[in-house]
């Protein structure tokens, strides 16, 4: 599968970091969807983004920024 359609889902410690990364997201102009976290990534907040996988340096980069900690998580592909 293109990266240009491949998810990855940035899972979040708090509530308050998953809402503070989706404002900061779509102010830069990034395609986002706040969704639940997927229980496989065991992510201690039930909020995660998904977002596609060619905009995860750019997206890692704002977190860093912003001092909002992170983890990714990526499905299984085909």
């Amino acid at each position: 599968m293109d990266d240009r359609m491949r998810t990855i889902y940035v899972t979040f410690e708090t509530t308050h970091h998953a809402l503070w990364a989706e404002e900061l997201v779509r102010e830069r102009g990034l395609a986002s969807e706040l969704v639940p976290s997927p229980p496989q990534a065991h992510a201690r907040c039930n909020l995660a983004l998904m977002v596609f996988a060619e905009d995860e340096f750019r997206l890692r980069a704002l977190l860093e920024d912003e001092g909002i900690p992170y983890g990714i998580y990526r499905p299984e592909t085909d």
